[in-house]
Order: C-alpha cells, then sequence, then structure tokens
C-alpha cells in the first residue's frame, strides 16, 4: 500500500528527511492539501526532540538537554520556520512600504532584527525547557510541535496572499485547507497533546492560550504591514506559537 503522496509532500516539505521523489508534477494546491499532515509530521519531529532530551538529561544538565533538544528539531527541519521568523522580522522592522518589506523579505542575507528574533527566540525556548522537569519537558516537546505546525493552516484561511506568486519557491494556489482536512489535523494534535495534559491539564491550556495570542498578534500585524501573510510569516507564526507555548507551560509548571 503506498502511503498518501500529500503525507510524503509534508514530509519532504517540513523535514530533511530524504523522501522519495514523485513522478507526477505537483497540483498547484498541493501545499493546502498537504497540510492536514503538518500536525502528524511536527508530532514526529517533536517525538525526535523529546527523545534527545529524555537522554540528554541522564547525562548533561537541564541547559545541555534543553539546547540539544531545540537543535534536533532546527536540524530535522533545515532551520525552516527560524528563516521564516528572521526573514519577517528583518521585513516588518526594516521596510517602510508593503513593497521594501516584501523585498527585504526575499533578501537571503540577514539583518540585525532577523539575527536579534532568532537569537531571542531560541534563547526563549530553551530558557523555558531548562524550567520544566524531564518529563514535563519530553511531553511539552511532542505536543509544540504538533500544535504549532497547525497554526499556519487557519492563518492562510484567514489572510489573502501577500507576496508575488510568480516568484515563490513552490507553487501556489488560492486554495483553503478544507474543514475535514482541519478536522483531521485537530485530532492529531489533541492525540499530541494528551501526554502534556496528564502531567498538567492547566500548563496545557496556558501555553495553547499564549502561544494562540503570539501568533494571532503576528498575524494580524503582518495583515496590517504587507496586507496579508507570505511564507515567511507562516514560518514566523510556527515560531511564535512555539515560544508562547513552551513560556505558557513554563510559567504553570514550575
Amino acid at each position: 500500500m503506498r502511503p498518501d503522496p500529500h503525507l510524503l509532500n509534508a514530509i519532504r516539505f517540513l523535514t530533511v528527511l530524504p523522501v522519495s521523489a514523485s513522478a507526477d508534477a505537483p497540483a498547484p494546491d498541493w501545499l493546502a492539501r498537504a497540510m492536514k499532515y503538518f500536525p502528524l509530521v511536527g508530532a514526529g519531529i517533536g517525538a525526535a526532540s523529546a527523545i534527545v532530551f529524555l537522554v540528554a538529561s541522564e547525562f548533561w544538565s537541564p541547559l545541555i538537554a534543553a539546547l540539544l533538544a531545540v537543535a534536533t528539531s532546527i536540524v530535522l527541519t533545515g532551520a525552516l520556520h527560524e528563516d521564516g521568523l528572521a526573514d519577517t522580522a528583518d521585513g516588518f522592522g526594516g521596510g517602510w512600504t508593503i513593497e521594501k518589506r516584501l523585498a527585504i523579505m526575499k533578501d537571503s542575507r540577514i539583518g540585525t532584527y532577523g539575527a536579534l528574533a532568532l537569537g531571542l527566540g531560541t534563547a526563549l525556548r530553551i530558557a523555558a525547557l531548562t524550567t520544566l522537569p524531564v518529563w514535563a519537558g519530553a511531553a511539552a516537546l511532542l505536543a509544540v510541535h504538533a500544535v504549532a505546525r497547525a497554526m499556519p493552516a487557519f492563518v492562510m484561511n484567514r489572510l489573502p496572499y501577500s507576496g508575488d506568486t510568480n516568484t515563490m519557491k513552490v507553487s501556489y494556489a488560492d486554495a483553503p485547507v478544507q474543514s475535514e482536512e482541519l478536522i483531521f489535523a485537530l485530532i492529531v494534535v489533541a492525540c499530541a497533546a494528551i501526554p502534556l495534559a496528564l502531567v498538567s491539564l492547566a500548563s496545557l491550556v496556558a501555553g495553547l492560550l499564549l502561544g494562540a495570542a503570539l501568533a494571532m498578534l503576528l498575524a494580524l500585524w503582518s495583515r496590517r504591514l504587507i496586507g496579508g501573510y507570505t511564507g515567511d510569516v507562516l514560518g514566523a507564526v510556527e515560531q511564535l506559537f512555539e515560544i508562547g507555548f513552551l513560556l505558557g507551560v513554563a510559567a504553570i509548571i514550575r
């Protein structure tokens, strides 16, 4: 039985894992169709990070374990979302018009705003993990990587695309994520969140609220500054949700 090609597309897009190339040309809406599997792929990334966190905690300090866990997710994704955060910070911080902001976000070079966003975002995630008991930290990693990758689908359904579709790195179609696809994604999210809920339901709720608040604020800011979203903004949304979620969990559990 062949795996769903949309699942393979999700793995291929979100990670650096070797996935055999498809013989068929991708449909224009392939990214929207693959998004139902983003939380599932995220759960896999979170599971790998959690395992590294648990093993490293047996040998080193909480700081080193947290650093290795975060590094694991960055390596597995090829820093895909971190790149989006840096480009978004540079564009929003350095541009005075929509055109200038979009041009800066397309530039592969990193500026002061991007470097600061990367440094602070990574530091906050690591710092939050260091305050958590080992098994709580592992449960939080599994949950956050699944939930955070559901956020871009909601942004895509609420905002128009604001960039130049002719210069996109991936094919694009103005196709929303369908309701049944969102339901599947939410089921995966709920399953990935169960371990953390068993550890502390209040911390899960706090993480969801703070993560969603940061992601929503960025989406609203993006609509004001560039009139919608871009791929970089979706990456930044994922990152801000991760940061907010881990901070919310740490605020309750510690």
